[in-house]
């Protein structure tokens, strides 16, 4: 039995900029500390534990594109899937802030009639034509599923 499956994960890059603050913020406190205190030490190995641990997390999400449906799963110490029927979704929407331009990086949010997921974010996967294969396979699952649109 062949699987379509596209897995995509979030770059190291992306993850990397969602924690710049946070190591940012390491580097002060041990300039602080070597300045004026070793006390700030603690701090300064609180961000970094912090920031490594957001990095860490990002990095863990994991999306599985199927043909008939999207899981979404994520966490370190606690994993959480969720998944979405293809054939519910409605639309795409792909952004691209100055920063993600510049690395080929891209965040795409999909709108769904899911009740329970009524938008689903893949974040800072690379930039692809990951849009028209789920287009393609949105189009397939509602025809194999016997789905009309009515608006």
């Amino acid at each position: 039995m062949e699987t379509n499956e596209i897995i995509l994960r979030p770059v190291n890059l992306f993850a990397f900029i969602r924690v710049f603050h946070l190591v940012l913020l390491g580097i002060i406190f041990l300039l602080l500390a070597w300045k004026l205190s070793p006390m700030f030490i603690l701090f300064s190995l609180a961000a970094s534990g912090v920031a490594w641990y957001r990095f860490m997390l990002v990095r863990s999400f994991k999306y599985m594109i199927e043909p008939e449906f999207i899981r979404v799963s994520s966490g370190i110490f606690f994993k959480r899937t969720e998944q979405v029927e293809l054939y519910r979704v409605k639309d795409y929407t792909v952004t691209q802030p100055f920063l993600h331009q510049l690395f080929k990086i891209m965040d795409l949010t999909l709108k769904t009639t899911d009740p329970e997921n009524p938008v689903v974010l893949l974040r800072g996967i690379p930039q692809s034509n990951i849009v028209d294969v789920l287009r393609e396979r949105v189009q397939e699952a509602r025809q194999h599923n016997k789905i009309y649109e009515i608006n």
